[in-house]
């Protein structure tokens, strides 16, 4: 009797399924399987959570790498004679370095903060806010690339 008790009760066993390292699902190029009903009749409101998921804030935060890098790299480009575009930057750089750096800093954490909270915002057809942010991080890394090439150009 003790044997036909035991296969019903499986409540100790884990059934879930290990994560691969690479989720087509968390990259979004596969949808989730969940589409119930909740889900359709909401189309044209976001949804907000309190919990974001891992690979959104690793994305914020390489953003705001990233800004830093560029705004080390600015600081050198004009040290070997580079000129200023952005009139705002421009003035930052020549009041302070560290005010530049500080507001530049700022400026991106406030608009990645929005851009986090929002992040399921539809902005047309099917792209999403978040879609917006792996464009900025590609940006920011040509934006990059592209100080380099300019630095070996001064330093040559």
């Amino acid at each position: 009797m003790s044997n036909a008790l035991s296969i019903f009760n499986n409540r100790g066993q884990d059934r879930r399924k290990g994560m691969p390292f690479f989720c087509p699902y968390h990259l979004g190029i596969k949808p989730g399987r969940r589409t119930a009903e909740r889900r359709t009749l909401k189309r044209g409101t976001p949804e907000y959570v309190d919990h974001y998921a891992g690979h959104l804030m690793l994305c914020a935060i390489a953003i705001l790498f990233l800004s830093f890098l560029d705004a080390c790299l600015t600081l050198d480009i004009l040290a070997g004679g580079g000129e200023e575009v952005n009139w705002f930057m421009a003035v930052l750089i020549e009041d302070s370095v560290e005010k530049f750096i500080a507001v530049k800093l700022a400026l991106t954490a406030l608009a990645l903060m929005l851009l986090v909270i929002h992040h399921n915002v539809q902005l047309a057809g099917k792209i999403r806010v978040w879609h917006l942010k792996y464009m900025i991080l590609a940006g920011y890394g040509t934006l990059i690339g592209y100080e380099l090439i300019l630095l070996t150009l001064i330093i040559v």
